[in-house]
């Protein structure tokens, strides 16, 4: 089994159709740099316990800083025919030092390697989640400053509602955006990247483990890494929790990307138009002249079932195994990248996108004119002077419904219409309570 790290104890070849089944580098080469962090503990600990030679130590170590810096340059590149990443580490630094990168794998397990890989991993890339979500909130905090004196509708059921300022309606998905930070922050606080588990049993390098993670943080500047030494190998490389929980943290996250942009797409349209998108981010149509499609909004909304499935893959990859670790498991990189990838992609755009989109103030102001947002307003100012709540809300009820059939405006009732409903509802009272303005001053 040339090439691999594994193999004395077979004596045929593997078959070539499963070899190229079972292959997972054509993924997983995305974890280089931290399968080098891996191998660079690892062989600062096997120096520690007198495994290596300093000068081993030193030639093994200038091998991976070689490595490592072709990934940090962007020119690394990953031989198709390695079985996973780690092997193909191990073949580039045999490339370079010879037999010496034989004793790079000493005492150790790839079930070791790509639980560290996974989780410094999603450490990093939920580090990277939480600057931009900051800068989305605040970018809907500059929306909110722009237009703060400028009213919008609120929508119960796809139905009108009530008024609200826009701020409330755009401080609504800032704090969506803003739980999702918080909800990654707390994971990030919560997870630790262990190394030291072997297969499954642990390691007798565990002091030297100790010595080297703390040289290697010291050096690398990387304190803000919480590496351990595993302290409970079993747990450690069968579990994928740390995976499940950021997936599902990015799935919410998308449900919220995926509500803002049904909310953007529906009232753009010519039947509300409370929205003017900007053109950058829209496309046309090959046949429709006059079309101005939003097919960021809709590209955004379509990936939810992606994120959602990716979540809900790695959840059924994992329900029915027996510890410790499976191959299966192999199974839980694509998921993460995927989500990964699609969401940040997704924030960033919708960060330029948000900062440019305009309220149609004219198509607000008209549609503040219907007499139905007052409704619950005129309830509570019946109560107020001295009604039962259940009294007020019917007789509001039925003048709404006077005003239907009659196909008048609420607003252009007499008095004498009115105070045949109640005596405290009049023209002065109307003209003041429906008033965007006023309605909005009285609520706390």
């Amino acid at each position: 089994m040339e090439g691999k790290l594994w193999g004395g104890r077979f004596k045929g070849k593997i078959d070539k159709n499963f070899e190229r089944f079972s292959t997972s580098i054509r993924y997983d080469y995305k974890l280089a740099k931290f399968d080098i962090y891996h191998s660079m503990i690892h062989i600062l600990a096997l120096k520690e316990a007198n495994i290596l030679t300093s000068d081993e130590y030193e030639r093994l170590n200038q091998a991976l800083e070689n490595i490592l810096k072709d990934v940090e340059e962007g020119s690394f590149s990953y031989d198709h025919s390695s079985e996973d990443i780690h092997t193909d580490i191990q073949n580039k630094v045999n490339n370079i030092v010879g037999n010496l990168g034989d004793k790079l794998h000493t005492l150790r397990s790839r079930n070791d390697q790509v639980s560290f890989d996974e989780k410094w991993y999603c450490i990093e890339e939920i580090d990277q989640f939480i600057d931009i979500l900051k800068d989305l909130v605040n970018v809907f905090k500059g929306l909110c400053r722009k237009f703060k004196r400028e009213f919008f509708i609120a929508y119960t059921h796809t139905r009108r509602a009530q008024i609200i300022t826009f701020k409330d309606y755009m401080d609504t998905f800032s704090r969506m955006f803003n739980s999702d930070k918080e909800r990654l922050s707390s994971l990030r606080r919560r997870e630790k990247v262990y190394i030291g588990s072997g297969a499954v049993a642990g390691t007798v390098l565990k002091d030297a483990y100790k010595k080297a993670i703390k040289i290697f943080t010291n050096k690398r500047g990387f304190n803000f890494i919480p590496i351990e030494v595993s302290s409970s190998p079993p747990f450690n490389v069968s579990n994928r929790d740390f995976i499940i929980e950021f997936l599902s943290c990015l799935a919410i996250l998308q449900m919220h990307l995926s509500r803002l942009c049904e909310d953007l797409i529906l009232y753009s349209t010519q039947e509300f138009n409370y929205f003017i998108l900007p053109e950058e981010f829209c496309t046309g149509s090959s046949l429709m002249p006059h079309k101005k499609n939003p097919d960021f909004l809709e590209l955004v909304r379509g990936y939810t079932g992606i994120v959602y499935g990716n979540l809900f893959s790695l959840l059924t990859t994992m329900k029915g195994l027996t510890l410790t670790y499976n191959r299966d498991m192999q199974l839980d990189k694509e998921p993460l990248f995927s989500s990964v990838e699609i969401v940040k992609e997704e924030l960033k755009i919708m960060t330029e996108f948000i900062k440019r989109i305009e309220l149609n103030k004219n198509t607000v102001e008209e549609a503040l004119k219907d007499d139905s947002l007052y409704a619950t307003e005129l309830v509570q100012f019946l109560v107020f002077q001295g009604l039962a709540f259940k009294e007020a809300h019917k007789i509001i009820g039925k003048i709404v419904r006077y005003c239907e059939e009659k196909r008048v405006s609420l607003r252009d009732l007499s008095d004498e219409e009115l105070k045949k409903f109640h005596v405290y509802l009049t023209v002065a009272n109307l003209k003041k309570i429906m008033n965007p303005r006023y309605v909005v001053s009285l609520r706390k």
